[in-house]
């Protein structure tokens, strides 16, 4: 019993048919989603991000005091 229960484990001892079961729910939860799912635009803001952003360009269209 215990060669065949090696076989469904990688040699890190992750198991197999777990991980399989973990991926087959995440692509059904992620589908017509970001594929991301929710964990990342829940920590971001927006608003700050918009923010960022339009700083970021306006120092772009800066002229640069170096040339």
């Amino acid at each position: 019993m215990m060669a065949k229960n090696n076989k469904q484990r990688t040699s890190a001892g992750t198991n197999i048919n777990e991980v399989r079961q973990q991926n087959a729910q995440s692509a059904q939860g992620a589908q017509g989603q970001n594929p991301f799912g929710t964990e990342f635009a829940a920590e971001t803001d927006a608003q700050q991000v918009r923010q960022q952003n339009a700083q970021s360009q306006a120092r772009k269209n800066r002229p640069s005091r170096n040339q």
